[in-house]
């Protein structure tokens, strides 16, 4: 298993941290994130009270948690008990603390916007609008973004009605796309751009966006005509679908003498003044 291993600041706090390139999944030291979070003189201890009364609220997902071998002040690893993100908001909302208060408050904030969203849906585009706006990106790329969604979900909706399943067998099919338009799998392509939990597309530039659009759409229509009745069917057909996207790229490639898929991703972007709708499509 690939392993990462950073340490990261909380308030002049370090809490150590693993990324696990399988999973793709972010671990953090519990006993840092406590040390962080409260006054105490001995998170460690504290961690083991707050871990017992858990137990006994019968609390699984947070008395399941993970050990890993971490780096210690005194230059050696030893295992330590590591939450992933879910695990650690848990942990937070169970610590009575005034520096655990503000991350409280945005949970509680957060799944009340959920809340309002499934009412009005059209609010959760709304925020999100926003929230691409407050990161730098141009108001054209957000329209085009906006529409990859739109026909991300008439292909996942193709998907289901071929009896296709969420998670894994979405997964599978998504690769085989994205390899055929792009050359890369999804997690190659993450890996390219310098990408862990961040999202794919959020760091696709206009070019990239719209031949992944134009794979997945294409999917979504000849799926439709050809009614596949199996998975490996529908495997074939999602192969088909981007490799007419794969063709466009090689075209405009041959055409422009440059390469439609780039390295930059919109963290670099912003870190070298670049405009996130280019993102250096040089």
């Amino acid at each position: 298993m690939k392993k990462e291993r950073a340490v990261k600041l909380f308030e002049q706090k370090q809490i150590r941290t693993h990324w696990d390139d399988e999973e793709e999944k972010w671990y953090f030291s519990i006993v840092d994130a406590i040390g962080a979070l409260t006054e105490s003189l001995n998170p460690n201890n504290y961690w083991k009270v707050l871990k017992n009364r858990l137990k006994k609220e019968g609390n699984e997902l947070v008395t399941n948690c993970n050990q890993l071998k971490m780096l210690s002040s005194d230059g050696k690893c030893y295992k330590t008990d590591v939450a992933d993100t879910e695990q650690l908001f848990r942990i937070i909302q169970s610590i009575p603390s005034k520096k655990a208060e503000p991350f409280k408050l945005w949970l509680a904030r957060v799944g009340r916007e959920r809340m309002d969203e499934i009412d009005d849906p059209e609010m959760g585009i709304d925020r999100l609008m926003e929230t691409y706006l407050r990161k730098g990106y141009s108001k054209e790329w957000i329209n085009q973004r906006l529409k990859s969604i739109e026909v991300r979900k008439e292909l996942t909706d193709e998907w289901e009605t071929r009896g296709v399943q969420r998670g894994h067998e979405f997964a599978i099919l998504t690769d085989e796309i994205t390899k055929a338009w792009s050359g890369f799998s999804v997690k190659q392509y993450k890996n390219y751009k310098g990408l862990k939990k961040e999202n794919l597309r959020d760091n696709m530039t206009n070019l990239e966006l719209v031949l992944n659009m134009l794979a997945e759409a294409t999917t979504t229509e000849i799926s439709k005509e050809k009614n596949p009745q199996t998975f490996t069917d529908s495997k074939k057909i999602a192969k088909q679908g981007g490799t007419i996207a794969g063709n466009t790229r090689k075209e405009i490639e041959e055409k422009t003498g440059k390469k439609i898929v780039v390295e930059t991703s919109a963290k670099t972007a912003l870190e070298n003044n670049e405009p996130l709708n280019q993102m250096n499509e040089t």
